[in-house]
Order: C-alpha cells, then sequence, then structure tokens
C-alpha cells in the first residue's frame, strides 16, 4: 500500500530545506565573525587622500636598490640583512618593527634590534611560536625602507 502525500509531508520537507540553510547561515556568520582580524584602514577616505604620497614613497623605496632579507633564525630571533645596490652592507643600520598576528588572536610584539655585524640587525626578543606579520623600518642615514615580511 502506497501512502499520501500530504499537505504535513511538504511543510515537513520545508521546514527541514529552510533550517538547513539557516543553520548553515548562522554557522558560517558566527565563525567570519570570530577570525575577522580588523580593518586594513579605519577610514578609507583619509587612506585615499594619502595613496598618492604613500606611492611616491614606495618608488624613492624602489629606487633605492636595496636588497633586503628578512628571517626567522634558529631560535625565532628576527634576522635582518641589507645590502645597497652595489652590494656593499648598508652603514649604520637601524630598525624598528612589530611583529603582528595576522589574525588578530595575538598581542603584537613590539621588536628592538641590536647589530650583529656590517648590514646585518638580530631581534632582542624571539618572537611566540606561529606566523606573524612583520611591518618593518630600517634605516640607514637618511633613507628608509619599509617592508612587511610574513614570517613562521
Amino acid at each position: 500500500m502506497t501512502r499520501r502525500f500530504t499537505g504535513w509531508h511538504m511543510t515537513a520537507i520545508l521546514i527541514a530545506f529552510f533550517g538547513t540553510v539557516i543553520a548553515v547561515n548562522v554557522v558560517m556568520a558566527f565563525y567570519a565573525t570570530r577570525t575577522f582580524g580588523g580593518t586594513v584602514v579605519d577610514n578609507s577616505y583619509v587612506a585615499s587622500q594619502e595613496f598618492n604620497r604613500w606611492l611616491a614613497a614606495a618608488r624613492a623605496q624602489d629606487k633605492l636598490g636595496w636588497t633586503n632579507t628578512v628571517r626567522l633564525d634558529a631560535s625565532r630571533h628576527v634576522a635582518i640583512s641589507a645590502l645597497a645596490a652595489g652590494g656593499q652592507r648598508l652603514p649604520a643600520l637601524s630598525a624598528e618593527a612589530v611583529a603582528r598576528h595576522p589574525l588578530g588572536r595575538e598581542a603584537d610584539v613590539q621588536l628592538r634590534f641590536v647589530a650583529a655585524g656590517p648590514g646585518q640587525l638580530r631581534s632582542v626578543d624571539a618572537l611566540p611560536a606561529g606566523r606573524w606579520l612583520v611591518h618593518l623600518t630600517i634605516r640607514s642615514g637618511t633613507h628608509e625602507a619599509r617592508l612587511i615580511e610574513n614570517l613562521s
């Protein structure tokens, strides 16, 4: 004997379908809001006013011709090596940096550097385990280079 398809069957199908869609949306929204690391800029209008200045600074940095190598050593200290356009080590090298967790789950880490040889710097403190975006400003004399390095 076959059972008849009634309005109750259709109601159950609709409730199951839309219940699944709503449940998936709620789960996705929950994870999206928990893993968002924040904004890139707080005010996009103000950032747009600075854009041409940022481009000019990037062109000036490219004209320097510096070759910068940023890495983690075996003890998780940040090591920087900087060469001028001709391949010689940069004199009077200094740097400042902030290490940020990509998802904002860890507190920012301010990094201080000491000389580790000509044209080389090493951070005083080690970075905690994990992946970090290191925002660096490297200076030699009156010139500077700004970098963002992904270290893990």
